[in-house]
């Protein structure tokens, strides 16, 4: 019997999406995907022969992309993962399937479906998942492999060829832009940095780049990381376990950690004026800060009101971009056609190559032998013949299964004549 894990098609592709659109920040943090819980949930799906899925988890969208026949398991098992009710999550998913599932993943790639439009950070965050979904798989998917590949061509494509990402328009530059507006004496503000992870360090980044020597320290859970960071940029590292002791000398605290809950509270911030920017989905700062008296807390669904004159020069570019995606988006679909019939393709072309083989050795058994220039000829027909198959049966996929064996039966007469 064939495996479902060796015949996806786009017309069961699927994907399940929470994002900005439908949920804010609160809302999306309840539904964070965290890599711990990557095993159990690939295993799971694999033990009932449920196909394949991967789960692409952000600060403005959490996303299952599956393969399955059945979505609503797999919906079910994110939940039990998770640990959410099903009913609150579908309340809030947007499902596509099919081409629109395909052209769905194609769009975000490309930043097209990004809270900051033209935020390719997306990318990186999508190829990285795949990967980690990748080594708990018992198996590969052709599929997946081909439409990740071909969502990270789309992304350089439009990256080089259209202007949809000029302009510094990313979340962590949206943190920086928002500290050079609201603070004054920028210089002689005592920055702290929490979390290393992708986020923090495009955040540093954006903080070297627009910043003349930022006075800026970085503290993460994973200290060996943090040392990395620090020693590239020549910045100071302190032990993560004793950043609220740093508040006190702190005037902006940045914070994009990766916890699945608040590590800031009320109780823990000094009675002093600051500003505090939470990156992180879920929100990593409980919200009853921002009432303490001194304290502005912005969290990312704010940050990205900030840039909207960007955000216009940017969409005058996605038409561009949609035509990338389409002309992407056919090669997927061509791609995916040929694979469906490459069996009776290999099998006719082995067929006509027996049958050649056969008549060659009645010429040589005739003659004595085939010159060169014969045999040439008779590999080309081959081919032509070949493609001419391929070409048919690819343009009436509906007739494939009966052309092949029609075609097959008389090959295989023609052979044992």
């Amino acid at each position: 019997m064939t495996s479902r894990l060796n015949t996806y098609q786009t017309s069961q592709f699927t994907v399940l999406s929470i994002s900005f659109e439908k949920a804010d920040a609160e809302i999306r943090g309840r539904f964070t995907f965290f890599e711990e819980h990557i095993k159990s949930f690939v295993n799971h799906i694999h033990d009932r022969d449920m196909g394949d899925a991967f789960v692409v988890s952000t600060c403005n969208r959490t996303e299952i992309y599956t393969t399955t026949h059945n979505y609503m398991f797999v919906a079910q098992l994110f939940c039990e993962v998770v640990g959410v009710q099903l009913m609150d999550f579908m309340q809030y998913v947007t499902v596509k399937k099919g081409k629109d599932a395909l052209d769905h993943l194609f769009r975000v790639a490309a930043g097209l479906e990004s809270q900051i439009l033209g935020d390719f950070e997306i990318i990186s965050q999508i190829k990285n998942a795949y990967n980690r979904f990748k080594e708990y798989r018992h198996n590969t998917n052709p599929y997946l492999e081909r439409a990740i590949n071909s969502a990270i061509q789309i992304s350089k494509r439009i990256k080089n060829e259209t202007g949809i990402s000029n302009g510094a328009a990313s979340v962590s530059y949206a943190a920086v832009h928002y500290i050079l507006r609201k603070q004054a004496q920028f210089a002689h503000k005592n920055i702290l940095l929490l979390g290393v992870g992708e986020i923090g360090q495009n955040t540093i980044e954006n903080l070297v780049k627009h910043i003349y020597k930022p006075q800026v320290k970085i503290a993460n859970r994973t200290a060996e990381k943090a040392e990395k960071i620090a020693e590239k940029y020549k910045i100071p590292q302190i032990d993560f376990n004793h950043f609220t002791q740093e508040l006190e000398e702190t005037d902006i605290l940045i914070v994009a950690t990766g916890a699945s809950k608040p590590i800031l509270h009320p109780e823990d911030m000094p009675k002093k004026e600051m500003l505090i920017i939470d990156l992180s989905i879920p929100n990593n700062v409980n919200k009853a800060v921002g009432d303490l008296e001194g304290i502005e807390l912005v969290d990312v669904d704010q940050l990205s009101e900030q840039i909207q004159e960007t955000i216009a020069q940017r969409k005058k570019e996605i038409p561009k971009a949609e035509l990338i995606i389409q002309e992407m988006a056919k090669e997927f679909l061509e791609w995916e056609k040929t694979r469906k019939v490459a069996p009776h393709i290999h099998k006719f072309k082995n067929n006509l190559i027996q049958l050649e083989q056969t008549e060659l050795h009645k010429v040589v058994k005739k003659v004595g032998e085939v010159n060169e220039e014969d045999l040439l000829l008779s590999r080309r027909m081959v081919q032509k013949i070949t493609n001419r198959f391929a070409k048919f049966i690819i343009e009436n996929p509906q007739r494939s299964e009966e052309v092949s064996k029609l075609l097959d039966d008389i090959l295989n007469l023609q052979t044992h004549e």
